[in-house]
């Protein structure tokens, strides 16, 4: 798992008339109450340290939602290091992404938001160091997808096991051929069946001259991979005809001032 450069904005305040947690967002979409990630972490934190002061998160959304890209989950991880500094509290990362495995599988990994193995039930993130130079243009179809939906249909004994390991030694030995021919999605055409949008996208992608082309998470994003920035600009461009969502981001990795 990698982070990218395309970020929504956390803003939290105190409040100390109240033990209340209210979350406001500009995305109609999304729900304010329990049922949101950064209330769940703004509220794990809270009963854990037994903290009674209010808070009021306002979130800026970019991240596309319900688009397989772990934007609820990025915002709880935000949460949690912001409360973790706000409050002193002195967790390490590690402690953090235990607490963020009980609001979400994805949430271990947004804590370290870099390069990273993720294995187990999301717990275990080992960090891999920088990947090549790469550029990613990022197509987000009209329809969102349900994660636990499309989860409930996997059938296991199908899945084909992905080289994992090859794509690791790829992004250690700075290797982008390597990494690209192993890349893979078990989840990708249980996805598809329910959105062809997703195989119209990829197939366009390829076409303008990405070098691998996959479904992210559960869908229905589709991400390129470029090694030029110049190419990436080309896909980025050609494919605004086909897709009113589009993003040309490139990886990120948390700066060290803000991992504590």
């Amino acid at each position: 798992m990698t982070a990218i450069d395309l970020a929504d904005y956390v803003h939290i305040q105190t409040v100390t008339n109240t033990n209340e947690i209210s979350v406001q967002t500009d995305n109609g979409f999304l729900p304010c109450d329990h049922r949101n990630l950064t209330y769940q972490a703004a509220h794990k934190i809270k009963q854990l340290f037994h903290i009674k002061t209010g808070l009021k998160i306002s979130i800026k959304k970019n991240i596309p939602v319900a688009a397989g890209m772990g934007g609820g989950s990025a915002d709880a991880a935000a949460v949690l290091r912001a409360l973790n500094q706000l409050w002193q509290l002195h967790l390490s990362q590690a402690e953090l992404a235990a607490i963020g495995l009980s609001i979400d599988s994805d949430v271990p990994f947004c804590i370290y938001s870099e390069p990273a193995l993720v294995t187990g039930r999301g717990e275990k993130v080992t960090p891999l160091g920088p990947l090549p130079n790469m550029w990613f243009v990022v197509a987000k179809p009209p329809a969102s997808v349900s994660t636990p939906t499309i989860l409930k249909q996997v059938d296991h004994a199908e899945f084909q096991h992905l080289d994992v390991d090859s794509v690791v030694t790829g992004i250690k030995q700075q290797d982008l051929a390597m990494i690209t021919a192993n890349m893979g999605n078990v989840l990708e055409n249980l996805t598809t069946k329910r959105y062809p949008d997703i195989a119209r996208i990829k197939n366009k992608m390829l076409q303008f001259g990405t070098q691998t082309a996959l479904m992210s998470g559960t869908g229905p994003t589709v991400y390129g991979v470029c090694q030029n920035y110049s190419r990436a600009v080309h896909v980025y461009n050609s494919l605004r005809g086909f897709c009113k969502e589009v993003y040309l981001v490139s990886p990120y990795t948390l700066p060290t001032s803000q991992q504590k």
